[in-house]
């Protein structure tokens, strides 16, 4: 086994066939960590070996992935390193030096039994024999002499392994599983070698693995069945085996494995979704580990310096989305105003919004950031959530079942209330405060015989309960990121917009004023909750330029404009359930 002075080399080894998926993701996440936890390397390869589906464009969207992730490789493509290349279709000439060595050792031997030969020999032995046991060894014992002359003679051919006959039960201790063992006998003489000259993919992993001086192999389980066959191959080559250490199966809600039928399945879906990639990496890492069984918002720093393999549990872990949610929820409310803007800006401009606005009005993006960040789970809810912030003059539409339960309630009052409060919020002699103009509003409803309840829920729907608001805006009042100077420049052009742009403060918590539209549900406030990441920190705010992304991914990932390009869905307040409180490992 490995030399446990060695310094630790791991890889994550994907298909370039499509989209990378969260198991891959996570597969990858464990080795990044593991290798910075122990000060060791991380290697990225990529196993190009399918001429059907591994593309130049799938490799991109594989290293796309990684960057977004931000997970960096110490070796691989568009980095270098010693043990290169790391492409496999790029390493025949070490695949040919190994079946060199291994025919030297006599570890190997050719097989000219054809397809159909063996086609038959299967069928007579299900027939026969209740089963097929595996290849009979038809040619393992050929004259050396003749052999030769067959392959001389351009004879097909593929080069078997030489199972040792004397070769006991096939014993290995997974760092997950444990202590694991396979009969001999189920082992049969597998091909390492095709006819065409090609390397099957047991062969070529343990060819690249040992030439790259890995030391952990850190996979899904579903690679267990193959590592006693790859340790066959290890001692046919006379190298040393590595530490093998295999990861439980990601389900989705129904109990089966996690695939498109659960709804995103690879992390460009995620990315698009607008979903953070600290709250990724921290989710991912989650499924199948705990730093302690209780903390669940942990930072890149935190899990780089306390992941270990004796963390891992073999248990299959559940892909909970509503759990995400609330987690890239909490790591919004901690990114700050500046990240939020530059990360929101791909959902932003589906409602108006443009690069160069942004740099031309700074005050006014960083102003949206404290309206919403409380109530996001998604970068891409902004939308919806601010669409009217971008009307102008018009409003374009409204959500039905909110103006029949505020505006056409029986009773209502709505035009009344609506063009006292305009009027009060238009004069400017009245001090742009929230209880100057709060006092002005309720004066003003009294003279109309409104009550309060009539002459505010128009416009003014209750955020959080005020003991969870103070947080808040003790992170980041008004004046501070520029709404009020925003609301009083634009005074007299929008008088609609000005009711729908600011945060009232006052002793009793927040308030919104929003126009015309009620705000969802009242978000449950979660309970505490053991954090080990840092006030302030996570996310885009202290990880660029690995978290510098969504604008980045819409130019990688064109897909972005498969989504839904109604703005009527844009324009709805969100009605998505709030996310569960109650979240642990």
């Amino acid at each position: 086994m490995t030399d446990e002075n060695k310094k630790v080399r791991v890889r994550f080894a994907p298909s370039p066939t499509g989209r990378l998926h969260v198991g891959g993701a996570r597969t990858a996440i464990y080795n990044w960590a593991f290798a910075r936890a122990m000060g060791g390397d991380f290697i990225l390869r990529i196993e190009d070996t399918d001429p059907e589906r591994s593309t130049e464009e799938n490799v991109q969207v594989i290293l796309n992935a990684m960057k977004w992730l931000g997970l960096d490789w110490d070796e691989g493509p568009e980095v270098g390193g010693a043990a290169g290349p790391y492409f496999q279709t790029q390493r025949t000439d070490t695949y040919a030096a190994a079946l060199e060595q291994m025919k030297q050792r006599g570890s190997v031997y050719p097989c000219f039994c054809t397809k159909d030969e063996l086609d038959a020999k299967r069928a007579a032995a299900e027939a026969n024999e209740g089963g097929y046991a595996g290849y009979d060894r038809t040619c393992r014992d050929l004259d050396p002499a003749e052999a030769a002359r067959r392959i001389e003679a351009g004879e097909p051919h593929v080069w078997r392994l030489r199972v040792p006959a004397e070769r006991g039960a096939i014993e290995f201790d997974d760092a997950v599983y444990g202590h694991v063992s396979f009969p001999a006998e189920v082992m049969d003489d597998m091909i390492v070698v095709r006819t065409d000259g090609s390397p099957t993919y047991n062969f070529a992993v343990v060819c690249d693995d040992a030439n790259m001086g890995v030391t952990h192999v850190i996979r899904g389980d579903d690679h267990l069945s193959n590592t006693p066959r790859q340790i066959l191959i290890y001692e046919a080559l006379g190298f040393d085996v590595p530490t093998f250490a295999h990861l439980s199966m990601i389900l989705g809600p129904d109990g089966k494995k996690l695939s498109k039928r659960h709804g995103a399945a690879s992390v460009e879906e995620f990315c698009e979704r607008g979903y953070l990639p600290d709250a990724m990496v921290n989710f991912l890492a989650l499924l199948g580990w705990s730093l302690d069984g209780e903390t669940t918002l942990i930072d890149r720093k935190t899990l780089c310096e306390r992941f270990s393999l004796d963390r891992v549990t073999k248990k299959d872990a559940v892909f909970d989305e509503t759990k995400l949610d609330w987690m890239n929820g909490q790591y919004i409310k901690e990114m700050g105003a500046n990240a939020w803007v530059q990360a929101s800006l791909p959902w932003l401009q589906e409602i108006g919004a443009t690069p160069e606005d942004v740099e031309a009005r700074p005050d006014f993006y960083l102003g949206l950031y404290p309206l919403v960040a409380e109530r996001l789970t998604r970068l891409d809810d902004a939308a919806g959530k601010l669409a009217f912030m971008f009307w102008g003059p018009e409003v374009r539409e409204l959500d039905e079942k909110s103006v029949n339960k505020v505006l056409k309630k029986e009773g209502a009052r709505a035009d009344e209330a609506l063009r006292a409060c305009r009027g009060v919020l238009a004069d400017e002699g009245v001090a742009w405060e929230a209880e100057a103009l709060q006092e002005a509003c309720r004066a003003e409803g009294e003279r109309l015989e409104l009550k309060p309840k009539l002459l505010f829920q128009p416009q003014v729907p209750v955020g959080p309960k005020p003991e969870a608001a103070v947080p808040a805006v003790a992170r980041g009042g008004v004046r501070q990121h520029g709404v009020a100077a925003f609301v009083r420049e634009h005074r007299a052009a929008d008088p609609r917009r000005r009711a729908g742009s600011h945060r009232l403060r006052d002793e009793r918590g927040v308030r919104w004023l929003t126009p015309l539209t009620t705000c969802p549900s009242r978000p449950t406030a979660p309970p505490p909750i053991r954090r080990a990441v840092p006030t302030r920190s996570s996310c885009c705010a202290t990880t660029a330029p690995a978290c510098a992304a969504p604008t980045a991914a819409a130019a990688r990932w064109p897909a972005r404009t498969t989504r839904s390009a109604s703005l009527r869905t844009a324009a709805r307040p969100s009605t998505r359930t709030p996310a569960r409180a109650a979240v642990s490992a």
